[in-house]
C-alpha cells in the first residue's frame, strides 16, 4: 500500500506493440449524508482523477460509471481518449460499463452494448435473476501501431445471483467467439467460483496467473477502503484468449493524499495480441 505523492505510475504509458489494460470499478456516486465519507464521490473524485492521469492505460474497462463520471474520466485521461458504452437502463440511463481507449493508438472499428439476459438487444432487460440490469460492452479495435485487430469486452456481473453470473459467463464467451480478445470486469466471483471455472474452462486465461512478471503482491480487489489483504479473493479480472501474451500484471493499492479512489482496487496488465489476418 502506497500513499502516492510523487506522481510516478505503477505501470503508466507503454510503447507498442504492448497494450496497457486496466479494469476498475470506480464505485457509483454515494453522496448522501448517510454514507460514510470514504464512499462519497466528491471525496474520492480527486483520487480517481490522479490515478487515471498517472496510469494512462491504452484501454480502461470501468464499472459503475454514471454519465458525469464518464466526463470526469475523459478529463483525467486527456484529449486523445474516447469511450463507448452507456447506462444499463432502457433509455441508456444509470450506471454503465464503458470502455475508454486511447484513440491515437487505437482505431475503433465497431462496438455494441448488449443486455446480459435472454433478450440481449432489449436494453434494461433482466431474465436470469439479477435484480438490476447487467450489460456487456464489446468493441473491435485496430492497433494503429501494429495493424493488429482485437476485441475488448467490459462487464459487471451480478453480486447476488449465482445463476445470473453463470448465464452471463456463457453469454460473454459467445461474444468472444474468435480472434484475439481481452475481457475486463468486476465479475463478483473469486478464482474458485463456478463462474470463473466456467470461463477458464471455456478457453479464457487469467492475465494475472500467466503474466511473466507480477509487479505487486496478490490481494483481494474488493478492499472496501481498508488495507488490502492477501487472504481475500480477487473479484476484478482481466481475462485473455489464447495467444495473448501478458508481460506484467499488477493490483493497484495506491492511495492519493490518503484517499482510496474506490472500494475496489484497479487491476492492470501489459499485454500484446497476436496478428490476425484481415478478412477479405
Amino acid at each position: 500500500m502506497i500513499d502516492e505523492h510523487a506522481g510516478l505510475p505503477l505501470i503508466g504509458p507503454v510503447a507498442p506493440p504492448a497494450l496497457h489494460i486496466m479494469t476498475f470499478n470506480i464505485r457509483r456516486r454515494m453522496d448522501g449524508l448517510a454514507w460514510r465519507r470514504a464512499d462519497r464521490w466528491r471525496h474520492r473524485a480527486p483520487a480517481v482523477r490522479a490515478l487515471l492521469r498517472q496510469e494512462q492505460p491504452t484501454i480502461a474497462g470501468l464499472q459503475e460509471v454514471m454519465p458525469d463520471h464518464a466526463d470526469a474520466v475523459l478529463v483525467s485521461l486527456g484529449r486523445r481518449y474516447r469511450f463507448v458504452g452507456r447506462g444499463h437502463g432502457r433509455r441508456g440511463t444509470g450506471e454503465g460499463c464503458p470502455l475508454f481507449y486511447d484513440a491515437e493508438r487505437l482505431e475503433l472499428l465497431h462496438w455494441e452494448q448488449t443486455a446480459l439476459s435472454e433478450y440481449p438487444h432489449e436494453a434494461g432487460s433482466r431474465t436470469w435473476g439479477n435484480p438490476i440490469p447487467r450489460i456487456a460492452v464489446a468493441a473491435r479495435f485496430r492497433d494503429r501501431a501494429t495493424g493488429g485487430r482485437f476485441t475488448a469486452v467490459n462487464t459487471h456481473l451480478d453480486p447476488f445471483s449465482p445463476r445470473s453470473r453463470l448465464r452471463s459467463a456463457d453469454a460473454l464467451k459467445a461474444v468472444i467467439d474468435s480472434g484475439p480478445a481481452v475481457l475486463t470486469g468486476d465479475l463478483n466471483a473469486g478464482a474458485g467460483s463456478r463462474t470463473l471455472r466456467d470461463m477458464l474452462d471455456g478457453g479464457l486465461r487469467d492475465a494475472w496467473s500467466i503474466a511473466e512478471h507480477r509487479v505487486t503482491a496478490s490481494v483481494g480487489t474488493f478492499a472496501n477502503y481498508r488495507t488490502p489483504r492477501p487472504d481475500r479473493a480477487r473479484i476484478d479480472w482481466i481475462l485473455v484468449t489464447p495467444g495473448v501474451a501478458v508481460q506484467r500484471a499488477a493490483i493497484n493499492t495506491r492511495l492519493f493524499a490518503g484517499v482510496w479512489p474506490s472500494d475496489h482496487l484497479p487491476v492492470q496488465a501489459v499485454l500484446s495480441v497476436p496478428d490476425e489476418p484481415e478478412q477479405p
